[in-house]
């Protein structure tokens, strides 16, 4: 039994994001995550750390003291969200106009559209080893 086997609900699928992005996600600190393809899904979805970490130094810039070592998990669920909506970015001013929500640089914006993962109800979970996927991944419950 791992330490993901006590929530009462457990999603059955996960994305994974870049660090410091997805620690920020399951602690609050962004609700949208940004991508160049929308999505349809909507429910609890697992947060999974990547590998591979955002080198960009504007991106950890945003992540508190408090946050730098589980900013540094890499390569597992590290939390779950409820995705609740996914929105479109078609021009740098809609971009920047929710700047606040998913802590994006302005010249980040890749025209014509991007679109924002928008999550509520975030948690951190116990760091669980896991290898990931670009895009939403099943997790099977032997792997949560």
């Amino acid at each position: 039994m791992t330490a993901f086997n006590h929530h009462p609900f457990m999603p059955d699928a996960a994305l994974s994001l870049k660090q410091p992005w997805a620690t920020l996600l399951v602690h609050g600190h962004k609700s949208v995550e940004v991508r160049n393809w929308p999505t349809a899904r909507r429910g609890r979805i697992l947060i999974h750390a990547a590998r591979v970490s955002d080198p960009r130094e504007k991106a950890w810039a945003h992540v508190p003291p408090e946050l730098k070592e589980a900013a540094n998990q890499l390569g597992g669920l590290i939390g779950a969200a409820e995705l609740t909506d996914c929105v479109s970015y078609r021009s740098v001013e809609d971009f920047v106009a929710a700047r606040h929500l998913h802590l994006n640089e302005p010249e980040w914006f890749k025209p014509p559209v991007l679109y924002g993962f928008v999550f509520a109800n975030a948690e951190v979970l116990p760091f669980q080893p896991l290898s990931g996927w670009m895009r939403f991944f099943p997790v099977h419950d032997e792997e949560k």
